[in-house]
């Protein structure tokens, strides 16, 4: 197979894997609502926690963290680099922020970043873990310590891993959070 034709199916399959986007569906079979129209707008595991419960949360997260699991999976299976999974992590993030079935109107992306670091440098997440957790027990800022936490995915990935290519790649994707977390989804929300 030609390089062109893997990374086409590459971004094509994880462009489809990201746009499954676990809120809409959830919100969706539980309260028969379309979740970009009610509660903060956004198609995110905390708007799907507001408005379907507790369930409705953790089958999101269940559900946008299995997609990019299994999309990174495909990809390692289908060919293997680096430089290969972080164009599928990035496609899938871009997936999940503008699915196409939605009207490009996704989530924010902090799912499907922490689950990317989770498949590419599972030792990061430990540290994610306690950094959030010491950060947020001096700060008591859930977000800004969410932040902080994350923030270290990228530097923690270069170290144990010794990976640049990874370690660009989180970054990549931490930024692309970083700059999607505060859109505001309010225009289109039913009060």
């Amino acid at each position: 197979m030609s390089q062109l034709f893997i990374l086409s199916v590459i971004v094509l399959v994880s462009y489809g894997s990201g746009s499954i986007t676990g809120a809409y569906y959830i919100v969706k079979w539980f309260t028969g609502k379309d979740i970009r129209r009610i509660g903060s707008g956004n198609v995110g595991a905390t708007n799907a926690g507001r408005v379907a419960g507790k369930k409705g949360f953790l089958l999101t997260l269940l559900i946008d963290a299995g997609k990019v699991l299994l999309a990174l999976s495909f990809t390692s299976i289908l060919t293997d680099g680096e430089g290969y999974l972080i164009i599928s992590a990035l496609s899938i993030m871009i997936g999940h922020l503008f699915p196409l079935q939605l009207g490009f109107h996704g989530g924010k992306g902090v799912v499907a970043y922490l689950a990317s670091a989770l498949f590419l440098c599972p030792l990061s997440i430990g540290v994610f873990a306690m950094m959030m957790g010491g950060s947020y027990l001096i700060i008591r800022k859930y977000t800004f310590s969410g932040f902080l936490s994350m923030g270290t995915i990228p530097l923690t990935a270069y170290v144990i891993e010794g990976s640049f290519t990874k370690a660009i790649g989180l970054g990549a994707l931490f930024i692309t959070v970083l700059l999607f977390h505060n859109r505001s989804f309010h225009h289109s929300v039913d009060t």
